[in-house]
């Protein structure tokens, strides 16, 4: 069962272009890097590098120390009831905690086919419009507000 603790990374360049992959299980959701904690008490920059890595190929490891940073905000959301069986009886709520990943421009992407199907990079004023998801285009717009 999964724990309804996740992150959300928003991957971008210095020029204001953002990673959207689209999910295998769903045509044209596009989306940000995200995951659920893998234990109770797994670190959350911990989950966002695995995320990254295990969705992207991107090595966070392999970027200087201060490339992760944690956006410092997290919201609530009800679980799409597609998605719920995931999770214990009952569970319809989750914690998502909001990062941020400046790759260099010429960052490979490699994706894991059984979850994400394609990738594109955006300007950040399309990308946030383009995603599925109201609280990613949310953590995209903010993360640019912030920078600006």
């Amino acid at each position: 069962m999964k724990i309804p603790i996740s992150v959300l990374v928003v991957i971008y360049k210095s020029n204001g272009e953002v990673l959207l992959i689209e999910r295998a299980d769903k045509a044209n959701f596009w989306q940000s890097v995200t995951g659920s904690i893998d234990v109770i008490d797994e670190d959350l920059s911990v989950a966002a590098a695995r995320e990254v890595h295990e969705e992207t190929g991107i090595n966070v490891a392999l970027l200087p120390l201060d490339a992760l940073q944690s956006m410092h905000h997290q919201i609530d959301y009800e679980i799409y009831p597609q998605w719920r069986h995931r999770y214990a009886p009952g569970v319809i709520k989750n914690t998502e905690h909001w990062f941020s990943l400046l790759v260099p421009d010429d960052t490979p992407i490699t994706l894991a086919p059984r979850e994400h199907v394609a990738y594109q990079w955006v300007h950040f004023q399309e990308a946030a419009s383009l995603c599925f998801s109201p609280s990613n285009g949310q953590a995209i717009s903010q993360l640019f507000l912030a920078s600006n």
